[in-house]
Order: structure tokens, then sequence, then C-alpha cells
């Protein structure tokens, strides 16, 4: 479908995520997931993140101050991307 086909496209590795939209609460992000139909282990490896931190931070166990989580959260639509 034209929807599907704005959200990813296929090369040849695979489906070619995208990060959610900002702005996102743990509860948007994940209910996007479900409403796209995304793997949210698949998703995660796709950016390189660990699938653990991704649940920690849709579970609210994480906030994403720093490092991983931060860059996690970024991707997740959870924190703005910083400009500088």
């Amino acid at each position: 479908t034209k929807q599907h086909n704005e959200r990813t496209k296929m090369n040849g590795q695979g489906i070619d995520f995208k990060p959610l939209p900002y702005p996102q609460t743990p509860q948007s992000a994940r209910r996007w997931f479900v409403r796209h139909g995304i793997n949210r282990s698949q998703w995660a490896a796709y950016f390189g993140l660990e699938r653990t931190t991704v649940e920690h931070l849709l579970g609210g166990r994480y906030r994403g101050r720093r490092g991983a989580a931060h860059e996690a959260a970024v991707k997740l639509g959870l924190k703005e991307e910083p400009n500088d």
C-alpha cells in the first residue's frame, strides 16, 4: 500500500526502518509499533540499539538521559534531536 511504502522502503538488505516522529510518549510509541506492524526487536537491531534499552525506554524504566539510552530515545521520538 502507499502508506506502507511511505513508512518503509525495500532494499537489498530488507526493510529500511525510519525513526519515529517526534514527539512521542512511551505509550504512544508502543502504539505506533503496533499500528504499523513493526517488530521492535528488528527495529532496534536496524539502528544498532540494544533491544532491552528500547524496551526499558518504552516501559518507563529508562529516561534516555545519556549514551545509548539517549540515542534510542531520540530514534523513538521520546526526545528531540539535538541541533548542535
